[in-house]
């Protein structure tokens, strides 16, 4: 009996040092945050996060540092707001720093999406230069995309939703919305792209036939970009954002009005672009990147994703241009609104409504 116990007791306290039987555990890195969106990492390793509100904190080590001054007046309605971060790829030699937001600039009532470049001076933006300014302005609170990315080329894509507009913006290359775009890094438009010439079309536009692309992240590999976009009542998509390619938004599409009745004509036609993987009931998905940590090693090489609406985050494994098979993770870690690896090799994750969170190992 006495044995019993004390093999009883070592278990006990084996499992109170082990912690959780996960692989990986979520543990808090920033809180107080309402609706973190963009995270980005200068040089020296301060991490600056965006929140929807109109604010960008500097972070160092979990705690805030304090606020960027400077930042663009935002129009924090519905969705809209202070959006995505991103650096340029040469950010130490030219420090230039891009944002997304809610523009009231510009025609029309509401807010649209705007592009921004600027730099640091300490903790003040500075030298902004507005990029990209879609319009015309709707007082529709929804659908803004405005993910950023860089390309191997130095070119910047960023992701315009159809602002609650799928009868006219997503089909129409005359008007902005439910596009991708793509500019040089000053907000030229690139000679190739693949409407530049063509009379009264947005030259900005990549491709088109998009709903909200609210992920967007460059393949470590192929150097292709890479999105994912909201569907409706199921049909969110994962897409490879290929030139002057039609992904068929709203007249293709795996999901249902949320009234229940049909909309579509199909889901796939010889013209356009399917997507490489959907759901279907929809997670919701917000923010993507692709796992290279050797701290990851089960996930290294593959695509996580994250889930407003399941609170969790989704492994797509990926072969080639393909994703083979998926698995969730982490279940219960807040509405993911964005995940990035960071510099010092962690998966850091953006938690609606808490702040962000990091992803470390568990018991083994």
């Amino acid at each position: 009996m006495k044995r019993l116990l004390c093999v009883l007791c070592l278990s006990a306290l084996f499992s109170q040092v082990s912690g959780s039987d996960e692989p990986w555990e979520a543990e808090r890195y920033v809180s107080e945050l309402s609706i973190p969106w963009g995270m980005v990492w200068l040089p020296t390793g301060d991490m600056l996060v965006s929140e929807r509100r109109g604010k960008i904190y500097r972070i160092r080590d979990g705690r805030k540092q304090g606020m960027l001054t400077g930042v663009p007046e935002v129009h924090a309605h519905g969705q809209g707001g202070l959006l995505d971060l991103e650096l340029h790829p040469q950010y130490q030699e030219n420090g230039w720093l891009y944002l997304a937001w809610s523009s009231r600039e510009g025609e029309g009532s509401g807010s649209n999406t705007a592009i921004m470049r600027a730099r640091l001076d300490g903790d003040a933006l500075i030298n902004q230069e507005i990029l990209y300014k879609a319009e015309p302005n709707t007082r529709v609170g929804r659908h803004y995309g405005s993910r950023l990315e860089f390309d191997d080329d130095g070119f910047l894509y960023f992701s315009v939703g159809d602002r609650g507009n799928r009868d006219k913006n997503p089909q129409d290359t005359t008007r902005d919305g439910g596009k991708i775009y793509r500019l040089h890094d000053n907000g030229d438009i690139p000679e190739d792209n693949p409407l530049a010439g063509i009379p009264e079309a947005k030259a900005a536009i990549y491709s088109w036939g998009h709903r909200n692309p609210q992920g967007m992240a460059k393949h470590p590999v192929s150097g292709q970009i890479w999105i994912h976009e909201h569907g409706p009542r199921g049909g969110d998509e994962v897409n490879i954002v290929k030139p002057g390619m039609n992904y068929g938004w709203p007249i293709l599409s795996h999901g249902i009005n949320y009234s229940g009745s049909e909309f579509a004509e199909g889901t796939e036609r010889e013209g356009y672009e399917s997507p490489i993987k959907y759901w279907d009931p929809s997670i919701a998905p917000s923010g993507m990147t692709f796992v290279t940590s050797d701290l990851y090693p089960e996930w290294q090489g593959h695509l996580l994703v994250g889930s407003l609406k399941f609170a969790y985050l989704v492994l797509c494994r990926v072969e080639g241009d393909r994703i083979v098979d998926s698995e969730i993770l982490l279940e219960g870690i807040g509405r993911v609104r964005n995940v990035r690896q960071g510099p010092d090799g962690f998966l850091y994750v953006a938690i609606d409504g808490y702040g962000v969170k990091r992803i470390v190992p568990g018991a083994r």
